[in-house]
């Protein structure tokens, strides 16, 4: 896909002004290609308790707000 010379501009304006979503999108992106394309089991066992402890964090600060 080939971008206008305007779409470039608008495409970097939009990441200047977004820093912090664009950066999340692209930690995202690596995350779940990773996980899709390179991660072993031993990787997804390791990963799986990461998400277990983090949704626990989640939830837990959740509980802390009412």
């Amino acid at each position: 896909m080939v971008l206008t010379d305007a779409q470039k501009r608008a495409n970097e304006k939009w990441h200047k002004n977004h820093r912090e979503r664009a950066n999340y999108i692209a930690m995202r992106s690596s995350a779940r290609s990773f996980i899709r394309k390179k991660s072993t089991l031993e990787d997804l066992k390791d990963l799986q308790d990461i998400i277990e402890g983090r949704k626990k964090e989640l939830a837990q600060s959740l509980n802390n707000q009412f």
